[in-house]
């Protein structure tokens, strides 16, 4: 299979019927229609299904469809950067970001970007998660990393990382013997748990995984603000349930014990988010791709640790069709 094919597919599955795609990419339907014969050949899987009324897509071909739209773009791109230095790119682009995941790749981010596009300005806007939500749905952020595939219906996304929830600590703390490596949920039950208020994500994840188990969960607060939550962490008021990035919010990671739950597997998915391509900005469109091999590069260096990659290479999605829990 050749790029070439990639883009028949393409504009076939968007025309909605050969003849149509034949006249726009210029090429008798015959040819065409080899050419698709030949793909499907070579995956050994029916991509279209043909009726009186046109082609759709087979589920097999639907995948195909937006992960050849994510390489036809990566191409595309990788031509604007060879003919136009990254260095020479101008313009702001307004980026959204969890206080947890800002922890982990704010710093990071700016660097990068002030390293190879200083002409690029980022307007990093740090938010919950329904702050950030909201003003992704009025068209206020050109992206943003969230955590529910329906947050902003007008904008298109990607499954980007999955992160594991630990226990959070200070390394000092006497509230867990040291040579404890993981804890219960029924020990954690037993300890000052400090978690979000009930309306977030995370604390839903929480909840239902203590329900599931059966273990009372009594939480002694209830706080939002990751800058508090921490101090009162350090100040020994009790622990928290939150990813590894969490530590990277206040003192040096070494202030922290970071202990995996044994006996249930919580996880948060976050998903980037995009205004799509006709409205994206050149600029925006290359931070976006920047911003994904730049967590690619901290999820394998180990920098981001407890954080995994979704996918080799995820393709750009409609919002509402991904199904996936909301973890805030």
């Amino acid at each position: 299979m050749d790029l070439r094919q990639f883009r028949y597919f393409v504009q076939i599955v968007e025309s909605g019927s050969l003849a149509k795609a034949s006249r726009q990419l210029s090429i008798v339907q015959p040819a065409l229609s080899q050419q698709i014969a030949k793909l499907e050949e070579d995956i050994g899987r029916p991509l279209l299904v043909r009726s009186s009324r046109g082609v759709t897509p087979t589920p097999n071909g639907t995948a195909l469809y937006h992960h050849a739209k994510f390489v036809l773009r990566q191409v595309d791109q990788a031509v604007v950067i060879a003919r136009k230095e990254k260095s020479a790119l101008s313009g702001c682009v307004k980026l959204g970001l969890a206080p947890t995941t800002n922890c982990q790749l704010g710093l990071p981010l700016m660097r990068h970007i002030r390293q190879c596009m200083p002409g690029v300005s980022i307007n990093v806007i740090e938010g919950m998660s329904v702050h950030l939500q909201h003003m992704a749905q009025i068209g206020e952020l050109d992206l943003a990393i969230l955590f529910h595939p329906k947050a902003a219906s007008e904008m298109e996304f990607e499954p980007l990382l999955e992160e594991d929830l630990f226990v959070i600590l200070p390394a000092d703390s006497p509230l867990v013997p040291p040579m404890k490596k993981s804890l219960s949920l029924e020990e954690i039950a037993s300890l000052p748990l400090i978690v979000p208020s009930t309306d977030r994500g995370l604390r839903r994840c929480i909840t239902a995984e203590f329900s599931h188990a059966n273990v009372p969960l009594n939480a002694v607060a209830e706080i939002d603000s990751l800058p508090l939550l921490m101090r009162c962490l350090a100040d020994g008021m009790g622990v928290t349930i939150k990813p590894m990035a969490a530590i990277h919010s206040w003192r040096e990671p070494e202030y922290w014990r970071v202990l995996p739950i044994a006996d249930a597997q919580m996880k948060r998915t976050s998903l980037l988010y995009s205004l799509p391509e006709k409205k994206l900005s050149p600029c925006a469109s290359v931070v976006r791709d920047e911003l994904y091999l730049l967590i690619r590069e901290l999820i394998g260096s180990g920098s981001w640790q407890g954080a995994r990659l979704l996918g080799p290479e995820p393709a750009f999605v409609q919002s509402p069709h991904l199904e996936a829990d909301e973890v805030n």
